[in-house]
């Protein structure tokens, strides 16, 4: 039998015997007492490897792993675990790619049952793939006799060389010998630092990464050519396992596989299904007894545990384990944590404020004042009967609590929050560039995804086959015209679906309404207002929560039928999509009751009917600004409890005991294979694979949309956010350290489109809170009633100035309330909220010029609080450098000292050869005034010498 050059097998105590190793053993000619020596060698080789860590052969460290699918007649396993029992062992020559060949795997084909052509096909397109592996320098090794049957696992390692090569390809910036002073601050500065750092030590992660640096290693681009700058005493170190994982990562993406006209890397494999996983394997374990130090058991008990929830995250550990993207996601988490601090602050004050000041608001005490008895009209058609203003005293003395001149300033004060989070958050982005070595670093163009280039081929193939020579085809804008049309008709779709549940609880909540106003007990009318609200609350909580989900899914295949080139195109549009559809799933709702409730109601005598028999729902006497206060309120809670938290401890969780399950079952069926320690690869495999970051960014940017777009309406949304978000960093923490694979390390040097994102909210921020304060609050008409109608300068009379009087006479036949006694008393005339003419007007029930004050007002307001706010946050943006002076002081100097460096190295090189060259003078010199025979070794000498500096 011949046995491909580049693999050789594994030696008979390891995991993965194949059938043809048993019978390579007869071919090359080891016999029993030769395997059973060598077996004694090593009394426990899983133990030699780490668990898996490391190559069987305990020095080749695992960088990544490939997962496949097989098929296994149950007579090879037999003789597999045979062999096994037998201690049969296989060496070859080269140890390089302990890797079964293709040569090997044609015989083992042939002692199996026929496999099906899908099964020959990919297997066929692995050996390809893994032989190309091994030609680009990887060394693989390959294991089939795990605990989890029908899985079989390719181990890869990048030795040295290709990661120097690689290095140098990706540019990575690897710190050299040359270290230097960070600069200092000095006098006061210093000693208001020291304070700092003593004041809060404490709450500082017990990390080497997070202490505080005064020098630091001169970092340049890795060059095969000037090793002699990098400080490569330790070469097992010198590139970390996160570096290593993205070097190999970078070889399988770009890496192809030709069969049948393929041309694909790792990610078309993983989308055809020759693969069925690709990942880097975590450090080791992080709990139990006589684990070994690791980053990730670390990251476990100073980052990842609810009782350091009050420490600072160890930012620069996590760019270690998970690469920069990540690393990224976290340290914006945490400053967006931070900066709520203040405003949590700030909206507590106003609430307080609020609380403090209710007893002495006129408006709402002329409300809860029965002697005034104001009897208002009804609220629906014959069921509902005339009530008493004062009826609403709690719902109006509840109004000022987030209804305020406080609540103004905190609008104000939110979009300027707003603007300095996104400043501070520029600088603190810069610091990361500087501290990750990604000061100059620009990302190139991603390898094509494996949808775009099958649909390349679809394309190529169809021109080929009408006999036309094409060069390298692209998708044009032709090809992508379907999925554009499909996406415009599914988006306008979704958003109108949307609009159509907010209509059907809009139905909900006026037939509630008129049911319950028919109650016979005086309790059920009288909380009618808060039921109907509460329950169509959490109506619209459900359905945002549901829509929430199938749109995520909707947004992803929308994405996937445009088929975009590039990885980064592909996340660039589905975050775009799914905001937009999350965007006015979460919000509509609340924009109906801040904007559009009560706006269309009409006037009793001719009031606005929905399908002829319901009428357009009214705002409470208070106003909408509470019931807006309690949308917001219970939406936004109810999706970070439900949505965020529980979704994400509870679905984690129940797939992993799901998973328990199914290996329980296993376990019971072989008690030798439970017996067996894991391997790290096979626990690994278990995990969950990482998702991207995007469902943790939408989260988070949803909720920062509930903080800044209605503030003016609940103050406290930030405390709220805050303390979501105390435990969101946990929360996440322990799921990418715990729950998931190790993702490959993704180099980036800010968020990306995230960025565009909050600066739009932002923005949309200071105009929404215009709009509340001015149009859904009732502030600018207490202003306009103070200032011009008021006739001792309080805000006595408010109340009956914004109400309307109505003559009973003129209502529509069949609208007039059934039981017109109901008060004990017969109405002529009752009062409702808007600004009209009175019934003994010349122009009755028209609307009146105070309306149009208020409404130039209102308009003025908006215009004047929107140029003045926007002002105000350019003026900080522009204040506030983006780079701070120190980083730019020290990014300076690096290139100052790199060009020493160089300079040096030029001087040194000249030196030299000067040197040789006088060296080289005097030695002829010497020969000329000697023999000649001198001066035939001196001759030999010279020519030595000479070529002496071109060797180094």
């Amino acid at each position: 039998m011949k046995v491909n050059k580049k693999y050789s097998c594994l030696p008979a105590e390891e995991k993965g015997i194949h059938i043809i190793n048993i019978r390579a053993i007869e071919d090359i000619g080891y016999d029993q007492h030769e395997s059973t020596l060598l077996n004694s060698l090593s009394k426990n080789p899983d133990a030699d490897c780490k668990y898996g860590l490391y190559f069987r052969d305990g020095k080749r460290k695992v960088d990544y792993i490939l997962v496949y699918h097989y098929k296994r007649s149950s007579a090879g396993r037999t003789l597999a675990r045979r062999a096994q029992q037998n201690d049969a062992c296989v060496r070859s020559t080269k140890h390089d790619q302990p890797l079964p060949g293709k040569g090997v795997q044609l015989e083992m084909g042939e002692s199996e049952p026929h496999m099906d052509y899908h099964e020959d096909d990919k297997r066929f397109r692995r050996e390809e793939y893994e032989g190309n592996l091994v030609e680009a320098g990887l060394e693989l090794e390959r294991d089939e006799d795990t605990k989890i049957h029908g899985i079989g696992f390719v181990k890869i390692h990048a030795p040295w060389n290709v990661l120097c090569r690689e290095a140098e390809f990706l540019k990575l910036k690897m710190p050299t010998k040359k270290m230097y002073q960070i600069n200092q601050t000095h006098g006061l500065l210093k000693k208001i630092n020291s304070v700092i750092q003593k004041i809060t030590e404490p709450i500082q992660p017990k990390v080497a990464e997070h202490k505080p640096q005064t020098v630091k290693r001169l970092s340049y681009p890795f060059s095969r050519e000037k090793q002699h700058l990098f400080d490569l005493s330790d070469k097992d170190t010198f590139f970390d396992s996160k570096t290593r994982s993205t070097i190999v990562y970078e070889i399988l993406k770009r890496t192809t596989c030709t069969k049948a006209k393929y041309s694909m890397g790792i990610t078309s494999l993983l989308a055809n299904g020759v693969y069925s996983a690709a990942y880097p394997l975590h450090d080791g374990d992080y709990e139990g007894e006589n684990v070994e130090p690791n980053d990730r058991k670390l990251l476990c008990e100073e980052w990842a545990s609810y009782g350091v929830f009050y420490k600072y995250q160890p930012i620069d550990l996590v760019r270690k384990y998970f690469g920069e993207k990540i690393g990224l996601y976290f340290a914006w988490l945490g400053v967006y944590t931070q900066m709520l601090i203040p405003a949590s602050i700030v909206g507590i004050i106003v609430f307080l404020y609020g609380c403090a000041t209710v007893d002495e608001n006129i408006p709402s005490m002329e409300m809860c004042d029965q002697r005034n008895n104001i009897t208002m009209c009804p609220l629906c058609d014959k069921t509902c009967s005339y009530w008493k203003m004062s009826s609403a005293c709690a719902t109006a003395r509840a109004s000022h609590l987030f209804d305020n001149p406080a609540t103004v300033f905190f609008s104000v004060f939110m979009a300027l929050w707003a603007a300095t989070f996104m400043e501070h958050w520029k600088r603190k982005q810069m610091r990361l560039n500087y501290r990750w070595d990604l000061t100059g670093f620009e990302e190139e163009e991603d390898h094509p995804r494996a949808e775009y280039e099958a649909k390349v081929l679809e394309k190529s193939l169809r021109k080929e086959h009408k006999h036309k020579e094409t060069d390298k085809e692209k998708l044009t804008w032709k090809d992508r015209f379907p999925a554009y049309l499909t996406n415009f008709v599914g988006i306008i779709f979704m958003v109108g679906l949307t609009f159509a549940i907010v209509f059907g609880v809009i139905i909900y909540r006026i037939s509630t309404a008129a049911a319950l106003a028919i109650s016979s007990t005086p309790s059920g009318r009288s909380s009618v207002r808060v039921t109907v609200t509460a329950t169509a609350v959490i109506i619209n909580l459900v359905v945002i929560i549901i829509l929430d989900e199938v749109y995520g899914c909707i947004a992803r295949w929308l994405t996937q039928i445009e088929v975009p080139k590039t990885d980064k195109n592909f996340e660039e549009r589905l975050i775009f999509k799914a905001f937009l559809l999350k965007f006015v799933n979460a919000y509509t709702p609340i924009f109906y009751v801040a904007f559009f409730k009560g706006r269309f109601v009409g006037r009793p005598g001719d009031y606005v009917y929905i399908f002829h028999s319901f009428r357009m729902e009214e705002c409470a006497p208070g106003g909408c600004l509470m019931e807006l206060c309690i949308q917001l309120s219970i939406i936004m809670l109810g999706k970070q409890l439900i949505q965020n938290n529980l979704f994400e401890i509870g679905i984690p969780k129940m797939k992993k005991f799901i998973r328990y399950l199914k290996l329980k079952r296993r376990r019971s069926l072989d008690h030798e294979e439970h017996m067996k320690k894991k391997q790290r690869y096979e626990v690994d495999y278990n995990l969950e694979p990482f998702a991207g970051l995007t469902p943790e960014y939408m989260e988070m940017i949803i909720q920062f949309g509930f903080v800044t777009l209605f503030v003016a309406s609940f103050p406290l949304a930030p405390l709220f956010a805050l303390l979501n978000n105390i435990i969101e960093i946990r929360l996440d923490a322990k799921k990418f350290v715990t729950e998931l694979r190790r993702p490959v390390a993704v180099r980036a040097k800010d968020i990306g489109i995230w960025y565009n994102i909050l600066r739009g909210i932002g923005k949309l921020a200071v105009i929404i809170n215009a709009f509340v304060i001015s149009f859904t609050s009732d502030f600018i008409p207490r202003l306009v009633y103070l200032y011009m109608y008021s006739e001792n300068g309080t805000m006595h009379g408010f109340v009956n100035h914004t109400l309307s009087s109505f003559n009973v006479s003129d209502f529509q036949a069949g609208t007039a309330p059934n039981d017109p006694l109901d008060l004990g008393y017969e109405v002529q005339i009752c009062r409702y909220k808007d600004y009209r003419e009175p019934p003994w007007s010349e122009n009755k029930y028209d609307i009146s010029k105070d309306f149009w004050a208020v409404l130039a007002a209102r308009l003025a307001f908006v215009i004047v609080f929107q140029n003045l706010v926007m002002f105000m946050s350019e003026f900080v943006d522009w204040i506030i450098p983006d780079i701070p002076k120190d980083i730019s002081q020290q990014i300076h100097k690096e290139k100052v000292l790199m060009v020493e460096v160089f300079m040096r190295e030029e001087q040194g090189k000249l030196q030299m050869l000067e040197t040789w060259n006088d060296k080289d003078k005097k030695k002829g010199e010497n020969c000329n005034n000697h023999s000649p025979r001198l001066s035939r070794s001196c001759s030999g000498s010279l020519s030595s010498c000479h070529s002496y500096p071109l060797d180094v």
